[in-house]
């Protein structure tokens, strides 16, 4: 025992140079031992011990190059042969430490240019506020805020308004509390929720739920851009339209091809940003945030100041409809000058001339103009008038319920006049599909976990702390807009009634142009951030590898740039942006982030309710119920937005998580989904009753016995083609192998085995488990495979091996005295037994045949199995086409006729169609060459085992035997037989053999056969061989074109002494046929006539 020990890595092994060292230490320290050479120059020396590291000088040991803690050597020596592959806790430890773990993002792209800047470990510096919470408050105020929220408040009313976004933002809350859980149970690399998801429920909801999340996030970007569009064209510089329209009800459409156009421009600048360098980005941020920071306190600053200084914002009115200011300044009919009343120019647009007597528009006659104040404020009381709800239709008017007005007959509206309408249909659902993008963004943190200093810590509290200041934000904001803005300046979604201004900036204070200017600058830096975000959320997908088809998007520039991501990001982005409404692209963005929402809640749940070993998050706050009711309410939303476009999410990721599980990677993260298949399936084995099944629930549970060669291949794999052709049942499939040996000496033969017969299952699409036994014996290895194969009810009841074509070779792995005992086992065991011979010229799964019979013969009934098996090999695509025919022997004193009647009519009880045909075996004396058959089966069965004897050999012993055994008992025999012929000396018998010995029985010379039979052969042989002949005769005569033939097997004899004239007897019955299944059934019923 070494007491000087040091795990040296290969690689580290130098060029001879410490032969010295260790020829010192051995001189020193009287004990063998090996030293590792210090680091490569240029790396620093802090390895650690257990691992192939250098060591701490040893105070007895008297060599100046010893490395550190060599003594450590001596204390671990009971571990010392475990070190390389089990480090020392202390290795481990240090390991950990140095662990850096970068977000995915800039900060890698950064450092690419200097590669030495990635050996060095960083230490993040971002706490929680920095790092999460001003994130999560920038992603989560954004466009919806500033240009919807008060529209939302007049349609919906403060009350509903309120109860839309108290859903919402609970929503998110339990979804922040599910995903703190996620997030602190352990480390999260960059990659945020889909990371998070992907490893907590597995690849296939990962890759669904990651390119949702990825979709919203382009989306996202797309609504933003539009938002900063909207923005410029309508509140900055309406002049700078490029389309204009020639009517007003061309004005909407107008507006949305000058989205399309500037949005179009502005998504080609801002990937060229990100393109260039995604820092500038990042530097930017904090502007962005400041803008958005300023613009939430001018809004605060505004409402406080209506509370004693309400801003004078005159709103026209015409009866009870709002006026677009627009071709006029004066809110009246008439205004009065000079001692004399003139019409003003909202008379000339509402009649047909200027003249006092001119003819007006029937509402504008009947009705007067009044003038209010669009922001009261705070103290006027108009938040009663704005508690409920005013929803309309497309091209309403925008009323004021309270200001009296004549109705007047139904009239064609017309064009032109300056009305305040509404542009579309308003109503509960349609509202909360488009605010409830402005509470998303509470993943910005958890993205960012690699550059936390405690993520752990920080995640949970900065993501709660931001969702509970935007709700608050949210929920003030719905109180106190409808408290100070009239209602139906709230439902003007355009400003038209205050001249094209925003509504929200002009009761921010002490400008409008500070959330004009403040909205601009963050949505523009959120779709930015959109745009940055949304491919390396791509990328991270791609280069996972469960999605084949997008791995090309995980390449892009040197310094890992997602650039082919990028390019694709713009591009769905820009189908966004051709829809060009803002109200339309909400809701389709909402359905991503809510179902990405919805899988963090289910993922949650999922780990909590199967209390897995590892799900031991810090953050204690959590409980399934809550990440339930999460995943309940992200569901409810859904629908509640929009249904169809639900259903097309839902699609969506149904198609993509089924081409993940039919074409995707296989991965094992130790997901949830796993460990809930794992509990389904304990519970679900469980429930199954250990007795066996019902026989309307019988299907064949088929163990597969395999053999190997020397080099642990298979060797007949079509057997592995017939188990996939037999699985139309859909029953269990278990492939075992034995190898002989112990499992010590065998354990790598035995795992190179079992991947040769998994990836064979793999090519064979045989759906199954392989189970490889290593025994000492392959005959004790097949028994205890028929034994305790399968768990709890989920056992084999049908075994299927291949014929032992070699049998009567000596030095055959698999002997026939294996195979009979293995026939025993079956039959002990109560299970079915199919034995394949001739099994390497079975088809394939790609072979077709176009043509054939599938011939039954059912000598004994033994429960069925007969039956059934054609009928399930008909399901495969192999024997689809061919016939199946059943032929049953009569005896003598059996009534033919009636069989075949009786038997019709059974098949039309089991529902299986086949033709049927009753065949008769006349009873006749047993033949001379049966008794010369058996009787050489007798006598040479211990002489015909040598290695790989040639059919000519075969023949030639045979013969010699056969002339010594005729010379010894006859001379008469031996003087009347004719020469030897290969047919004399067959070892197995055909029709035409039979009917030249009875020829040659008449011939003279009878006393040689009489002195030949008196050697009297076990009469019990005769008669088995006697019916092998016949019923192998019988057989050939009608199955011999037959694609497959399926035959009932007989059983073993009781006395062991017998077993080979027992192979004997069956290679006598299938002689002549090219496919054939033998088939033992277990004796119990597995089919019935029953419903």
């Amino acid at each position: 025992m070494p007491t000087n020990f040091t795990v040296v890595p290969v690689e580290a092994r130098a060029d001879g140079g410490q032969d010295e060292a260790a020829g010192g230490a051995e001189a020193a320290g009287g004990a063998e031992g090996t030293e590792a050479p210090g680091p490569p120059e240029g790396e620093p020396d802090c390895q650690s011990p257990g691992d192939g590291n250098p060591r701490e000088n040893s105070p007895f040991i008297n060599h100046t190059e010893v490395e550190q803690e060599s003594f450590e050597g001596k204390n671990m020596a009971l571990f010392e042969e475990e070190m390389d592959s089990n480090p020392m806790v202390s290795s481990l430890l240090n390991k950990l430490a140095n662990y850096t773990n970068l977000s995915q993002g800039v900060v890698e792209h950064e450092e690419h240019e200097d590669d030495s800047k990635r050996r060095e470990v960083k230490s993040p510096r971002m706490g929680t506020f920095i790092g999460v919470y001003l994130p999560c408050l920038q992603n989560i105020l954004g466009v919806i805020l500033f240009l919807r929220l008060t529209w939302i408040v007049g349609a919906a009313g403060v009350l509903e308004s309120f109860l839309i976004v108290f859903m919402c933002c609970t929503c998110t809350m339990l979804t922040a509390i599910s995903m703190s859980a996620i997030a602190t149970n352990g480390v999260v690399p960059a990659g945020g929720s889909y990371y998070m998801i992907s490893r907590s429920l597995g690849p296939e909801f990962g890759g669904a739920v990651g390119l949702c999340f990825y979709l919203g996030t382009t989306f996202a970007g797309a609504m933003y851009i539009l938002g900063t569009i909207e923005i410029f064209l309508t509140y900055i510089s309406p002049s700078a339209a490029i389309i204009q329209a020639d009517t007003a009800e061309g004005e909407a459409a107008a507006m949305l091809h000058n989205m399309r156009v500037y949005g179009t421009c502005t998504l080609v600048l801002m990937a060229m940003v990100v393109f260039v360098g995604v820092k500038y980005v990042n530097k930017l941020a904090l502007v962005f945030l400041a803008c958005v920071v300023l613009s939430i306190l001018a809004i605060y600053a505004g409402v406080i100041k209506t509370a004693f200084d309400p801003p004078d914002i005159p709103v026209c009115l015409l009866g009870n409809r709002t006026l677009s200011r627009r071709g006029f300044d004066v809110c009246a009919k008439f205004l009065a000058a000079d001692n004399s009343t003139m019409p003003t120019a909202l008379w000339g647009i509402f009649c047909n001339s200027s003249m006092p007597n001119a003819t007006c528009d029937e509402y504008f006659a009947q009705n007067n103009v009044t003038e209010i104040q669009g922001i009261p404020g705070v103290a006027s009381g108009v938040l009663l008038d704005n508690l409920w709800s005013a929803y309309a239709d497309k091209g309403a008017f925008v009323e004021r319920k309270s200001t009296p007005s004549v109705p007047v007959p139904e009239e064609s509206r017309a064009s032109g006049l300056p009305y305040v309408l509404t542009d579309i249909m308003t109503y509960f659902t349609m509202l909360v599909g488009i605010y409830f993008p402005s509470v998303t963004g509470i993943m910005a943190g958890s993205n960012r976990s690699g550059d936390l200093r405690d993520a752990q810590k920080s995640i949970p509290t900065g993501t709660i702390l931001a969702i509970v200041t935007t709700s608050f934000i949210y929920l003030s904001c719905i109180v106190l807009f409808g408290a100070c803005i009239e209602g139906v300046i709230l439902r003007d979604k355009f400003g038209e009634a205050l001249q094209g201004k925003l509504v929200i900036g002009m009761l921010a204070w002490p400008s409008p142009w500070v959330i004009v200017i403040g909205s601009f600058f963050s949505t523009c830096g959120a779709g930015l951030q959109s745009l940055t975000g949304a491919p390396r959320l791509l990328q991270a997908i791609a280069r996972d590898g469960i999605i084949p088809f997008l791995q090309v998007f995980g390449h892009g520039k040197a310094n890992g740039e997602p650039t082919w991501a990028l390019l694709l990001t713009a591009l769905i982005c820009e189908t966004g942006i051709l829809i060009a409404s803002l109200d339309s692209v909400a809701p389709i963005l909402s359905m991503f982030f809510l179902m990405c929402y919805m899988f963090v809640n289910l993922a949650c749940a999922v780990q909590t309710l199967l209390r897995t070993p590892n799900w031991r998050p810090r953050f204690r706050y959590y409980h399934w119920a809550l990440s339930f009711l999460g995943m309940s309410l992200c569901l409810a939303l859904m629908f509640i937005c929009s249904w169809y476009y639900a259903l097309f999410a839902m699609l969506i990721a149904g198609c993509i998580y089924k081409y993940i599980e039919y074409r995707g990677a296989e991965k094992e993260w130790g997901d949830g989904i796993r460990g809930l298949s794992l509990n389904a399936a304990r519970y679900a084995l469980l429930r199954v009753e250990h007795g066996p099944p019902h026989t309307k629930n019988w299907r064949p549970q088929v163990l597969v016995m395999l053999s190997l060669d020397e080099e642990q291949r298979v060797r007949h794999p079509r057997l592995l083609s017939l188990t996939t052709q037999l699985k139309a049942g859909k029953g269990l499939t278990i492939v075992g192998s034995v190898l002989e040996g112990t499992y010590l000496d065998k354990h790598v033969e035995a795992q190179r085995a079992e991947e040769n017969i998994r990836s064979l299952m793999g090519v064979e699409k045989t759906k199954g488990f392989c189970q490889l036994v290593v025994s000492s014996s392959l005959r004790d290895g097949m028994s205890h495979l028929i034994q305790s194969a399968g768990l709890g009810g989920m056992k084999h009841n049908t075994v299927l091996m291949a014929w032992p074509e070699s049998w009567k070779q000596e030095d055959n792995t698999f002997s026939w005295k294996n195979f009979v005992e293995t026939v025993r086992d079956t039959t002990a065991a109560q299970q079915a037994l199919l034995v394949a011979k001739n099994v390497d010229l079975f088809p394939q799964n790609q072979e077709r045949f176009s043509d054939g019979d599938i011939d039954v013969w059912w000598v004994v009934h033994d429960g069925g199995l007969l039956m059934l098996l054609p009928f399930l090999l008909r399901q495969h695509k192999v024997w689809r086409k061919c016939r199946m025919r059943i032929f049953t022997v009569a005896q003598v004193d059996d009534n033919s006729i009636q069989m075949k009647k009786d038997l019709q009519m059974f098949l039309y009880h089991l529902r299986i169609s086949a033709e049927v045909e009753v065949v008769e075996m006349v009873e006749n004396d047993i033949s001379a060459f049966t008794y010369e058959k058996t009787l050489m089966m007798e006598q040479r069965s211990q002489m015909l085992k040598q290695m790989q004897l040639s059919k000519t050999e075969r023949e030639r012993e045979a013969q010699l035997i056969h002339d010594r055994n005729t010379a010894s008992h006859s001379v008469v025999a031996t003087r009347t037989q004719a020469p030897s012929t290969p047919d004399k000396v067959q070892m197995t018998w055909t029709k035409e053999k039979l009917i030249a010995e009875k020829y040659k029985n008449k011939e003279p010379g009878m006393s040689g056969f009489k002195d030949l039979f008196s050697l009297k052969p076990n009469q019990s042989n005769v008669r088995r061989m006697h019916t092998a002949v016949k019923l192998n005769g019988v057989v050939l005569s009608r199955s011999r074109g037959a694609q497959l033939v399926l035959l009932n097997m007989p059983g073993p004899p009781r006395n062991r002494q017998g077993d080979e004239n027992y192979m004997e007897f069956l290679e006598v019955l299938t002689e002549g046929l090219d496919r054939v299944l033998l088939v033992r059934g277990s004796g119990r019923e597995v089919v019935t006539i029953y419903s």
